[in-house]
């Protein structure tokens, strides 16, 4: 049975046997040295995606700068790969930042992302000298002129602009409509008037403008509505304050393939087009290209990932019109996979240890917590003869898993492996119980 085209990491393939191989290390052997649950990341899949957005969007008639977006996947390791490939690196609180720094990221590197920024954040971000701060509110405008009168050099910011372009994606991952946090929007004149205070606040530089539409798009409609209207405000702030806009930042949010149908753009089409599009506004609306930046996250990490987890329990359940469903029980679940629950996400999973039966039935893989809602991937088919102690393996795992991690019900956070050239490597050590512990504070 071959793998499931576009989801699995670029290395994955199954041996004759039927067993998962990633960069030619095996599941079994992944699961005997480092335990289950297990991310596995093939670094080489996340250093060619992140290759691919620095060469097709290093256009010398139109290039852009990108910044890897952390907050998909955040860890050293995986920050040093992005980096070393020629991207920037986006955070988007103080715990990012750190993280970024510890990676060795230059400030000059980074960008400063967040609607609700502690002055103690932005305090940070000014000593880290960051490329830019992006300012969400009027509240961080305050707080950047108190920053900014002991500052010994002008601080830098993009204003992010809410739009109004509806993204064809699930609502809590929409980000450019009007009803939602994050910036300020062009339609009510509230960017209008933060750009004039901004340009009133002395030893604070305004150097352009940030958006982000989404996540998980592969329609580009939105992306070249929202070019356009971010032009549009350019051009009419030029006309009537003089003022010239020196970068734009697109955000990110290129999908990935998490199921078969899926069917995202390629990057190289993906930078064409927004290239065609940025060219022709500007030529209608008579202004000068501005500097450019994109943020890419899950597009650079989201299919260099597998979770893999062990069968526990399996259970068959009658359903209405005499149908049954196998419930397949695994040693993680929401706490390591909350996308499911959260925005009712699809994935590929299948068995990662053996070649399976050819008799498939209807199955939903759940979590062990205590919850109705824990569930993995909510509709899928697997062999009959699945049993306790095999291996699944769930694709496309590497944006807004580890990141989003909890401890519900006081599980332990997985670990997290790199794969490459036929070895495995630890660059984020399991969570003990100890780890669990250690913050307890007790009088007895």
């Amino acid at each position: 049975m071959a793998l499931e085209p576009r989801v699995w990491p670029d290395s994955a393939q199954l041996d004759e046997a039927g067993e998962l191989i990633i960069a030619g290390v095996s599941a079994r052997d992944l699961v005997r040295e480092f335990g289950t649950p297990l991310f596995v990341v093939d670094e080489a899949h996340v250093r060619t995606r992140a290759h691919e957005f620095k060469t097709e969007f290093d256009d010398e008639h139109m290039p852009f700068t990108v910044h890897y977006a952390s907050k998909a996947f955040s860890a050293i390791e995986i920050l040093k790969w992005v980096h070393a490939e020629g991207l920037g690196v986006d955070v988007a609180t103080g715990g990012e930042l750190a993280m970024a720094q510890a990676a060795g990221v230059p400030g000059k590197h980074i960008v400063m992302h967040g609607n609700n920024k502690s002055m103690h954040e932005l305090q940070r971000a000014v000593q880290a000298d960051v490329r830019y701060i992006v300012v969400d509110s009027f509240d961080e405008i305050d707080r950047l002129a108190q920053l900014a009168r002991g500052a010994s050099k002008p601080i830098d910011v993009l204003l992010r602009l809410t739009l109004g372009v509806e993204a064809h994606t699930h609502e809590f991952i929409a980000t450019a409509h009007e009803d939602q946090k994050f910036g300020l929007s062009i339609a009510s004149g509230a960017a209008e008037r933060a750009v004039i205070a901004l340009t009133e606040t002395p030893n604070v530089r305004l150097c352009g403008f940030h958006y982000h539409i989404g996540s998980q798009v592969f329609d580009t409609a939105g992306f070249s509505i929202a070019v356009s209207r971010a032009l549009g405000f350019i051009a009419h702030l030029r006309n009537e304050h003089g003022f010239v806009t020196l970068e734009l930042d697109i955000g990110g949010g290129l999908g990935v393939a998490y199921v078969p149908t899926d069917d995202p753009m390629p990057i190289a089409d993906f930078a064409h087009e927004l290239r065609n599009v940025i060219r022709a506004e500007c030529a209608d609306l008579g202004i000068p290209v501005p500097k450019l930046s994109l943020e890419p996250g899950r597009a650079v990490v989201g299919g260099s990932t597998v979770t893999l987890y062990e069968v526990g329990t399996i259970k068959p359940v009658e359903l209405d019109g005499g149908q049954e469903r196998v419930y397949v029980s695994v040693d993680g679940g929401m706490s390591d996979a909350i996308r499911t629950a959260l925005y009712g996400a699809e994935y590929t999973v299948r068995l990662a240890n053996r070649a399976p039966m050819d008799v498939m039935v209807q199955s939903r893989v759940v979590g062990k917590h205590c919850e109705t809602g824990d569930l993995v991937v909510r509709d899928c088919q697997l062999p009959a003869d699945i049993r306790p102690g095999d291996l699944l393996a769930v694709a496309t795992t590497g944006a807004y898993h580890y990141s989003m991690a909890s401890n519900y019900n006081l599980v332990p956070r997985p670990a997290v492996v790199a794969v490459k050239n036929g070895r495995a490597r630890l660059i984020v050590r399991r969570e003990s119980e100890a780890d669990l512990l250690r913050l307890q504070v007790s009088d007895s």
